[in-house]
């Protein structure tokens, strides 16, 4: 072979191999999936979030034609989760599922992850509602007799979260400022710790999802007077949202979104965007989050990114106006 020659195909080896390392990752992202994939809920199972993901999960199972394996991660306010995610390849094959807490928890606390950073979003799964529960022993009816209880006792009343930073302890933060009411928070592990208190009257009232406060509701071992967010829900048709019960301006709602590591193919970001938001569409899948008082979103990745920017921006200025400090 004469230089000329292999001049040429010494340049044409470079180029094909370089038309390979391109074209693999577009070929990659077009035949996922090919395995199972992994769903990371950021608690234990049984919770809320937890059965929203395996109703999720199994619908796309069924579309996709691959098992979504849902592993739940519980501990230190979804960080462990987050961490878990974030070191994973970026191939389409380990999915987050993220809520306002592990917007919080970077807000108060060091992590290891930030979600704009490290992660791609790719779309928001669903919101709902909080109940404004009380204990029976508390004489109040209405969100507007519990304001007045509360300035008329200021100090004497204890409303449970589910610990400091916790979505819950700063929603009932914004209630207290935006009601001019001074009243106790006690921190609990879990929301099924505080129910117990709650029934007994060690603590007075407290936000608590649809899900875990609706069978103590309907028992009538506590009394639920109104919901958090901007409509009333198909569960407690009867309640008001906390607004038209008085509070103008008050809507806090619960949201779960999913997100990538950074670096995922934005082909299988597409396709994940693509079959979440086609399961949220299926009935079953929709009428089962509204039995448990949540509403089936989906959105674009720009529309989650968009909100959880704005999740951020509105909690931190929460925690500053509270005076509300991280707590280990």
């Amino acid at each position: 072979m004469n230089r000329s020659s292999f001049i040429f195909h010494h340049s044409s080896l470079i180029l094909l191999c370089a038309a390979l390392a391109t074209a693999l990752p577009h070929a990659s992202a077009q035949q996922y999936p090919t395995k199972p994939v992994r769903l990371i809920v950021p608690i234990t199972a049984g919770g809320g979030l937890d059965t929203i993901a395996r109703a999720i999960g199994q619908k796309m199972t069924e579309i996709i034609g691959q098992t979504i394996v849902v592993d739940n991660r519980g501990g230190a306010s979804g960080t462990i989760a987050a961490e878990a995610a974030r070191v994973a390849a970026p191939d389409g094959y380990t999915i987050l599922m993220t809520s306002a807490t592990l917007v919080i928890r970077p807000l108060l606390y060091k992590v290891p992850y930030d979600l704009a950073r490290d992660f791609a979003p790719i779309t928001q799964l669903s919101t709902q509602s909080y109940l404004l529960m009380v204990g029976n022993a508390v004489p109040a009816k209405s969100v507007a007799e519990l304001v007045a209880h509360a300035r008329a006792n200021p100090g004497k009343l204890n409303y449970g979260s589910v610990g400091n930073g916790s979505q819950i302890h700063l929603l009932t933060e914004l209630f207290r400022t935006m009601t001019g009411t001074q009243v106790i928070h006690v921190p609990y592990k879990g929301i099924t710790n505080a129910y117990p208190d709650l029934i007994s009257g060690n603590i007075q009232f407290m936000f608590g999802s649809v899900i875990t406060g609706q069978p103590h509701v309907r028992a009538q071992r506590i009394r639920a007077l109104a919901v958090s967010g901007p409509r009333r829900v198909k569960a407690f048709p009867e309640l008001p949202t906390v607004a038209e019960a008085g509070v103008k301006g008050f809507s806090v709602t619960q949201w779960y979104g999913l997100l990538v590591p950074v670096g995922t193919p934005s082909e299988i970001v597409d396709f994940l965007n693509k079959e979440f938001n086609k399961t949220l569409q299926q009935p079953d899948v929709a009428a089962r989050l509204a039995a448990e008082g949540s509403e089936a979103v989906g959105s674009t990745p720009q529309q989650l990114a968009a909100h959880i920017k704005a999740e951020r921006a509105r909690w931190a200025r929460v925690i500053k106006d509270a005076g509300i400090r991280g707590e280990e």
